[in-house]
């Protein structure tokens, strides 16, 4: 694996995807442990007012945090390790490990950065590890716009009308995406089936904690610590 190559192509697109960085029968048992724990019918964990402006009913999980192990061996994997230290360099930390979890006939995520960009230096990194095939028969697709993490402000407008420039990706089962988290992105609707992802969230030495508390939608900045629009955006 070339990753001087990878890390200028980071730069430049904004995320990477590596195809198949993990075996799938490892993290068909990390599918195993997600289906279980939502179950048929989960709750959505965020306000009715977050719902319909963000259009985005994912749910999350923190499984580490419930003294859930199972999830620690693809943290740990000197490869996923390797790979970090080349986008963020030395003494970056982790943040989390999130599940994003999606049923069936969910809409998705719209359009978002996950921090706001007006410090460039200032990013987390999204380490996005696909536990099932997304493709255009389950839905799901991440869609992105290359190179937006060096255009400031997602612009206003429709949260989740198609950009110009954007390309949908396709990850398979045991594919990890790295991506930066000024990077305009979204996550299309879901179709007949469950989506979920692990995202191991971590940042540069220097980059404070909570810097994606506040998340950038094109029709709202919104805060999570306190559940509020902080801002509105219009065209």
């Amino acid at each position: 694996m070339d990753y001087s190559a990878l890390k200028k192509q980071f730069d430049r697109d904004g995320y990477i995807v590596l195809d198949r960085f993990f075996e799938p029968a490892q993290v068909a048992h990390l599918d195993g442990l997600i289906r279980r724990h939502y179950g048929t019918d989960p709750e959505l964990q965020h306000s009715n007012e977050f719902l319909t402006r963000s259009q985005t009913d994912v749910i999350p999980w923190f499984p580490q945090q419930q003294g859930v192990t199972d999830f620690d061996v693809v943290q740990d994997n000197p490869r996923l390790k390797l790979i970090t230290d080349t986008i963020l360099g030395d003494d970056w930390y982790g943040e989390y490990c999130m599940v994003m979890f999606s049923g069936p006939g969910s809409q998705g995520q719209a359009w978002h950065q996950d921090c706001p960009p007006e410090h460039p230096h200032r990013f987390n990194l999204n380490r996005l590890v696909y536990t099932s095939d997304v493709d255009d028969e389950t839905g799901g697709q991440v869609a992105v716009v290359p190179g937006s993490h060096r255009m400031g402000l997602l612009p206003p407008g429709d949260p989740s009308a198609d950009l110009d420039g954007q390309v949908l990706l396709r990850p398979r089962q045991g594919t990890l995406i790295c991506l930066h988290g000024h990077t305009w992105h979204r996550v299309l609707p879901i179709k007949a089936t469950v989506r979920a992802s692990i995202n191991y969230r971590s940042a540069a030495a220097g980059t404070p904690e909570g810097v994606t508390d506040v998340c950038v939608y094109r029709n709202m900045r919104y805060r999570f610590s306190t559940a509020s629009v902080i801002e509105e955006r219009v065209v």
